[in-house]
């Protein structure tokens, strides 16, 4: 079973890589952001990213930094299926997910502008922000010294791979179909000894 995990900036493409690798690589797809917002409704707070942050740091802070994707991966192995897990904010998470083996981590950026203008046309109860709003929320999600906490910059420095998705969605695919042919390749060579 191959997992991948999915980092990446706010509106970057990451739902982009996800829907590839379900419809055309037949993945199960274990999102973060589910998880997240079944815990929010059982709380009775508003689905909004604010609530999306104070959740996650909270569930987090309670069991450990990479509670949530631990959860999804206990999930995503019971099927038995290559899995993707979207979207990945921690470091602690990430090296939980490492040891558990055959795991690579995609990360995938573009412009702030672009992005901006593409979390405006999804139209998603937590993308209903102004620029000036959405780039205040990146930063707070870009760095933390806290373990519990997001910290995208260096998720997206322990990426295997990164994606730039400026191009068309066409581009992305081409360069994600690229690197799992690799990873396939490897997973190959490494069977045979």
């Amino acid at each position: 079973m191959l997992i991948i995990g999915i980092t990446g900036t706010l509106g970057a493409g990451k739902g982009t890589i996800v829907e590839f690798l379900v419809k055309e690589r037949e993945f199960a797809h274990f999102p973060v952001r589910g998880f997240i917002r079944r815990e929010i409704e059982k709380r009775g707070m508003p689905v909004n990213r604010d609530s999306m942050v104070v959740v996650a740091n909270d569930l987090r802070a309670k069991h450990s930094p990479s509670y949530i994707v631990d959860c999804l991966f206990e999930e995503a192995r019971l099927t038995g299926k290559n899995c993707v897990i979207e979207s990945i904010r921690t470091p602690g998470e990430i090296e939980s997910l490492r040891v558990k083996g055959n795991f690579y981590l995609f990360a995938v950026d573009a412009d702030p502008h672009t992005r901006y203008m593409r979390i405006a046309e999804r139209k998603s109860e937590t993308d209903q922000i102004d620029f000036e709003t959405f780039l205040a929320n990146e930063e707070r999600e870009m760095s933390s010294k806290d373990p519990n906490h997001q910290n995208l910059r260096k998720c997206i420095e322990m990426a295997d791979y990164v994606f730039n998705n400026d191009q068309s969605v066409a581009d992305l695919e081409t360069s994600v179909a690229l690197v799992l042919d690799q990873i396939g390749m490897q997973e190959t060579q490494e069977g045979l000894y």
